[in-house]
């Protein structure tokens, strides 16, 4: 089945969490355990992770990290699970504080989780508190990738980001929201892009910060801008697209390594893009954080999918979404134009910096474009009070106008 059944009577059900002692004994047995390799024989990444920057995390994991912070700032926050199409999805559902809060379904990427984006939940449903306007106030939806986190996984084939956006309109219209909007960013911007193109009812607009469409064919290099853009993709492709054409190909061998070592997993998480893996190396090595890419949160982030044990699952939503049978029947039907008005916003340490005209051309519907001053490819992460003023300011258009309230 590719399509989502509408479930109107399925149970929305809280969710709690809490880790046996037991499987945190378990992994740092399995820390203490690591067969390390020998050093690689380059002074910078390009033979992978670097070694000093994994005993520096493994250390840290090991001897200091407490994953029970986390695990209670989860479970302060209100969580739930609802079948979808055969699929329990986890999602974290916080309501503003402040009327006329405008619907936002905000989905992560890989190597991320939602964690990557709670450090937002903040700004984004309650603006005053951060500097910012009640009226830009949000109802936050931020649910978990199927096969990632605390959703379930998969037990089917087919689960591309098309199928995730169509079972994102389904939990929208399922929590009652008739006027919506959302967001994402790497796979999130995948599924965003292709709610886009979907426009269920209800949804109002997009905004992403990854330019999804740029890995699908070649696109304009005459200015300046476009040819640093072109340059960086080559690069990618050329250096950094090892994880991506592994998990996209052969997901269940990368599993394996996933699932059995906690070393294997963080160092797979990290190697991701030049700007976050240099920014989360100096975090662990010479120990100043970029943003909050902290030591806590990164090992936040591994220790969740390790406890979880949602590497294997995880990848295989690249093998969905970008191997061979997604890219064959992609070819066969070209995608639907976007309908809804596009907010873009391309952040400097990102895989390669967008030009506007590039987002024009692939969304005839951009109602908003800007160029970040820092920040990278985990934007919400890293920068959350930054990436949140971008997200008001793409929806603020789509906003109902507000009626003013009669004087007495």
């Amino acid at each position: 089945m590719t399509a989502v059944a509408h479930q109107t009577g399925s149970a929305i059900r809280p969710f709690h969490l809490q880790v046996p002692e037991e499987d945190l004994d378990e992994l740092r047995r399995r820390l203490a355990a690591t067969r390390w390799p020998s050093r690689e024989l380059v002074p910078d990444r390009s033979q992978g992770v670097q070694l000093a920057t994994m005993r520096a995390l493994v250390r840290f994991w090991a001897e200091e990290y407490d994953w029970r912070r986390c695990e209670e700032r989860l479970d302060a926050l209100p969580q739930f699970t609802t079948e979808i199409d055969g699929v329990d999805v986890h999602f974290v559902h916080v309501r503003s504080p402040h009327g006329d809060a405008l619907p936002l379904i905000m989905t992560h990427g890989w190597p991320g989780s939602v964690l990557e984006l709670l450090g937002t939940i903040g700004p984004l449903t309650d603006p005053p508190a951060y500097g910012g306007r009640a009226e830009d106030a949000f109802d936050l939806v931020l649910p978990s990738l199927p096969g990632y986190g605390f959703s379930g996984e998969p037990t089917e084939p087919g689960w591309d980001v098309g199928r995730i956006g169509r079972a994102w309109g389904e939990l929208m219209t399922r929590l009652g929201y008739t006027r919506y909007v959302a967001q994402g960013g790497d796979v999130g911007a995948g599924v965003t892009d292709a709610m886009g193109r979907q426009a269920p009812e209800g949804l109002l607009g997009i905004h992403v910060n990854l330019l999804v469409t740029a890995l699908g064919g070649p696109l304009p290099a005459g200015t300046e801008e476009e040819r640093a853009a072109t340059e960086a993709i080559a690069t990618f492709r050329a250096s950094g697209f090892g994880y991506f054409l592994e998990m996209a190909t052969r997901p269940q061998t990368i599993g394996y390594a996933l699932l059995d070592s906690p070393v294997a997993l963080a160092a797979w998480l990290l190697d991701h893009d030049t700007d976050s893996y240099e920014k989360i190396s100096r975090a662990f090595v010479d120990g100043r954080p970029a943003g909050r890419l902290t030591r806590e949160s990164i090992v936040d982030n591994a220790t969740l999918y390790w406890l979880t044990g949602t590497g294997a699952s995880a990848a295989r939503s690249y093998w969905d979404s970008y191997g061979v049978a997604a890219s064959a029947a992609a070819a066969r039907q070209a995608p639907s134009e976007v309908s809804v008005p596009v907010g873009f916003t391309t952040f400097p340490g990102e895989i390669w910096r967008t030009p506007r005209s590039w987002a024009e051309g692939s969304y005839p519907t951009l109602s908003y474009f800007n160029e970040a001053d820092r920040g990278g490819h985990f934007a919400a992460w890293e920068e959350p009070e930054l990436f949140a003023t971008e997200v008001r300011a793409a929806f603020r258009p789509l906003r109902a106008p507000r009626i003013p309230r009669p004087r007495r």
